[in-house]
């Protein structure tokens, strides 16, 4: 090796040094994403015909679900070996899904999870979940802040049993969790206050905050780096929808969808993006997932 090769491999190496003590998030290795799709965007379709709906979902691009439909150990009707070789045959995954942990699912003689809720987990990791993730909190664990700040210790540890397992565990809110308030404080402000963010991601709704009166753009100032999973939903005024608002197809609405996303992106630690749609204006469900899905590859996700 020549002198002046030497000495350029050198400075090189000096130059990459000072950048990662400047900047070591430059260095580090970039989470895959995930795009996909909440099927209650699609509840009527799934629950009297699952398989076509998904084939559908296959056609139009869609890769990733997550489900909304987990009971008595199956999914849609289907037992988690046979959903689990359907979507293998359609090139889909399932890398998230909605079950509500809830009060009955502790037991606090025993400082355990129940049967039934090691089940669910056994079943999300045979399917090949990432994330298991709670959708509700019972209005009885939100009516005294001890009460939920203990609670939130319940989430806590399924955390740690999801970490044991190769997942995650993950809270979705709703738009309770901005308009109640515990002493002075929201209830979402109280959940990512008493969660470990490394145990307890977040499944921000950038759609249902709106009804609480909340804005994505100042929770994710707020929380830097919590939302590793984002729900994608715009919304619209409306007097038929909850809290006077209800959802629509993806830019058609009031949210500005592509810098919440970006920002989401680029601070919010997400790297999980599930669109979800439940209300369509006359539109065909499975129309709306598919021009949902085409605006979000548009802008290039």
């Amino acid at each position: 090796m020549n002198n002046s090769r030497r000495r350029f491999m050198k400075q090189g190496a000096a130059t990459l040094a000072g950048l990662a003590l400047v900047n070591p998030s430059l260095f580090a290795l970039k989470k895959a994403e995930i795009l996909g799709l909440q099927l209650y965007s699609i509840r009527d379709d799934m629950k009297t015909a699952p398989l076509d709906s998904l084939k559908k979902l296959a056609k139009m691009g869609y890769v990733n679900v997550e489900h909304a439909g987990y009971s008595d150990r199956k999914f849609y009707g289907y037992p988690v070996k046979e959903f689990k070789s359907i979507l293998d045959d359609l090139g889909m995954k399932m890398p998230s899904g909605h079950s509500v942990l809830g009060k009955n699912h502790w037991d606090s003689g025993s400082k355990d999870f129940t049967s039934s809720w090691k089940y669910t987990l056994e079943d999300a990791a045979e399917v090949g979940m990432q994330y298991v993730i709670s959708p509700w909190l019972d209005q009885s664990l939100r009516q005294d802040e001890d009460r939920l700040k203990r609670f939130m210790e319940v989430f806590n540890q399924c955390g740690e049993h999801c970490k044991k397992m190769g997942m995650k565990f993950g809270y979705h809110n709703h738009d309770f969790e901005f308009s109640e308030k515990l002493n002075g404080s929201t209830i979402y402000d109280i959940i990512l206050q008493n969660t470990d963010p490394e145990g307890v991601i977040q499944q921000l709704d950038i759609g249902n905050m709106v009804i609480g009166g909340a804005n994505a753009a100042d929770l994710l100032k707020k929380y830097p780096g919590r939302f590793e999973s984002l729900h994608v939903k715009d919304m619209i005024k409306s007097d038929d929808g909850h809290g006077g608002f209800e959802s629509t197809i993806l830019g058609d609405g009031l949210i500005k969808i592509k810098e919440i996303i970006d920002m989401a992106r680029t601070s919010g630690g997400t790297v999980h993006f599930i669109i979800e749609q439940e209300s369509y204006q006359g539109v065909a469900p499975l129309d709306c997932m598919k021009e949902d899905l085409e605006r979000m590859n548009k802008w290039g996700y």
